[in-house]
């Protein structure tokens, strides 16, 4: 469609729809008048400061052949015509027919106003309709700008030039390629209609479609936008950026990458600070910490990654329903903060925390991975660690606070402080229900294998009663504040998406 829209211009502008009207014929002052049939009846000879007036046209040369029969004339060197007040063209060699009021110029042409200039081999210039093209390769030049181009079209009144094929825009932080581009000469607007490449020392921007004002360093991207400095990319249906301050925009299948850190940022809006080192996504907000053989998959109703470059760290902020999922992790909470540097994941309001066959909940709850495995995870305030035992019940862990220490992904050590109380069901030899231990300690550390408890160790001050089951009543069987919340455990990767 573009293509055609280029063709219609540039056939308009040569083949005019409606007939030629009578033109006036042109007038004319030279310091030397010859005549020679040899070049035609009626052909005047000029040379020597020549001058041609037609209409509000004026045009000089050194010397020059007049058609006055078909009203048109051959110019040579040094050809100036002074389209307007704020227009001049500048030229070796000139045609121009007075009846179509159209000028060809050859030989270093120059078309110069106010703040740009245009040099080309060859132009062509409609004074009726003040429009200028060349087909065979431009180059304009503004205050900060430097346009190239094989074919461009004018539009004097409205200072727009339309520009096709091999685009090149130089601006000393950034250059731009494309195929097809608009470019306003007065607001330094650039709009471009294909694949647009724009390269700076900070980053290379790639879209299809899009604006850019070069004079106030603010673009919009769209069709297949694409952002990427050394460290980061950003992709996006529609991309918005101001140099000036850094700022970026993306909205709609969102997509960012740290090819440093293995993460990628996914959403439907975006926000980017370069000073700040901040990056903001919502709307399906996904977090993913690439592995080797089990990836992160984090996601909350705001993300937030933020750069210190002072210490070279990077923070994951998720908050409002954050949920997360790994084959061997899963977790919720309201807020949730993932240290990037030392691998600690923080979970903050109403944190729970699965692992396995146990739940995990505490007031808040700190976890330590490392190369793709879990290290120890510490449960602070009214900590609780619930396992299911069978249909029968729960094996429960609680204390003020908890170290669960890990060994290959799976649980083998918890370390009880403060408050310490336990219940777990005792199996014998045959697998058969033994009896029910309920124990109290200030400090308990407890050794399992899968379900089972593999060793107690009361620190200080224990008290264990071990009750036959058929003595122990259902409503004994649970500690104070026991909440099952395996409903709200994630079970795969798009599970987080779901709050419950």
């Amino acid at each position: 469609m573009v293509k055609f829209l280029f063709l219609l211009v540039y056939l308009v502008a040569h083949f005019p729809l409606s007939a030629e009207d009578e033109r006036t014929p042109i007038d004319w002052e030279a310091g030397i008048i010859e005549f020679d049939r040899r070049i035609g009846e009626n052909v005047r000879r000029l040379i020597g400061d020549v001058v041609f007036i037609h209409e509000d046209t004026r045009m000089l040369c050194d010397s020059a052949y007049l058609y006055s029969d078909d009203n048109n004339l051959r110019a040579f060197s040094n050809i100036v015509i002074e389209v307007s007040d704020t227009v001049t063209i500048f030229g070796d060699e000139l045609f121009y027919d007075g009846n179509r009021r159209w000028a060809e110029l050859t030989g270093n042409v120059r078309m110069v106003e106010p703040g740009m200039t245009l040099y080309t081999e060859y132009l062509e210039y409609d004074l009726d309709q003040n429009t200028a093209n060349y087909i065979d390769g431009g180059r304009i030049v503004d205050q900060e700008n430097e346009l190239l181009s094989r074919w461009g079209f004018y539009y004097a009144d409205d200072r727009e030039f339309f520009f096709r094929d091999d685009v090149v825009l130089i601006n000393p932080e950034y250059t731009m390629n494309t195929d097809t581009m608009m470019y306003n000469t007065e607001t330094e607007i650039a709009y471009f209609f294909g694949p647009t490449t724009i390269v700076s020392e900070e980053n290379t921007i790639f879209c299809r479609n899009g604006w850019y004002d070069t004079r106030n360093d603010i673009a919009r991207f769209s069709r297949d936008a694409f952002f990427t400095n050394k460290e980061q990319s950003m992709t996006g249906d529609s991309v918005f950026y101001d140099r000036t301050i850094g700022y970026g925009r993306a909205m709609d299948n969102v997509v960012i990458r740290d090819s440093i850190e293995n993460v990628i940022i996914t959403g439907h809006f975006a926000e980017h600070f370069e000073q700040e080192g901040l990056s903001v996504v919502t709307k399906e907000a996904l977090f993913t910490l690439i592995a080797d053989q089990d990836s992160l998959f984090l996601h909350a109703d705001t993300l937030k990654s933020i750069y210190l470059e002072e210490t070279d760290e990077r923070q994951i902020f998720a908050y409002n329903r954050a949920r997360f999922f790994r084959s061997d992790l899963q977790g919720l909470s309201d807020s949730i903060v993932y240290h990037m540097a030392d691998s600690i994941i923080y979970m903050y309001h109403d944190p729970v925390l699965w692992s396995d066959m146990y739940q995990l909940t505490a007031q808040r709850i700190e976890v330590k991975t490392s190369e793709e495995e879990v290290q120890w995870v510490e449960l602070l305030d009214a900590a609780f660690i619930i396992s299911e035992e069978d249909t029968l019940g729960f094996n429960q862990m609680k204390g003020r606070t908890m170290k669960g220490h890990f060994r290959d992904n799976a649980l083998w050590k918890v370390d009880v402080d403060g408050n310490g109380e336990t219940i777990f069901y005792i199996r014998d030899d045959d697998g058969e229900l033994a009896g029910i231990n309920i124990a109290l300690s200030s400090h308990i550390v407890i050794y399992v294998d899968g379900t089972e408890v593999t060793g107690i160790q009361f620190v200080r001050q224990p008290e264990a009663t071990l009750f036959p089951p058929e003595d122990l009543p259902a409503e004994d069987r649970k500690l104070r504040n026991f909440h099952w919340l395996d409903h709200r455990r994630p079970r795969d990767r798009y599970d987080i998406f779901e709050w419950r």
